[in-house]
């Protein structure tokens, strides 16, 4: 038998490439990402804040910290999850994003849910 965590949070992503938006002539390139958050935990829980490391092609590193994700700080009950989209410039084709979701649970826990590390990169660039 397993027992179930009270604090347990799953994320996935989806990336993709914003061809319209980007300019490679200027070493501007866009992406969005939908963000998938799944409360797999025994009490409900809230998104409080967020911290990404962005690194581009050129191993240049940026660190993103700010309050919720789109404007909102989503509450999820056991069993519920948020799904919201978002975007990213890079000056490189290639890059990739990691970070984590600063939570609060109902009994006042504070944790950190794991975003895991994902690609952004231009269609036909990685194998």
């Amino acid at each position: 038998m397993t027992l179930k965590k009270s604090h347990d949070i799953a994320v996935s992503v989806e990336a993709q490439f914003i061809d319209e938006q980007s300019r490679p002539l200027e070493d501007h390139y866009v992406f969005a990402y939908t963000i998938t958050i799944h409360n797999r935990g025994t009490l409900a829980a809230r998104l409080i804040s967020r911290h990404w490391i962005i690194t581009d092609g050129n191993g240049g590193i940026r660190e993103v910290r700010g309050d919720g994700v789109v404007g909102e700080q989503p509450s999820m009950g056991p069993g519920e999850g948020y799904e919201y989209t978002s975007g990213a410039i890079l000056e490189t084709s290639v890059g990739t994003m990691h970070g984590s979701y600063q939570m609060l649970a109902e009994d006042g826990t504070r944790f950190d849910a794991d975003i895991p590390s994902f690609v952004l990169s231009i269609p036909r660039t990685l194998h």
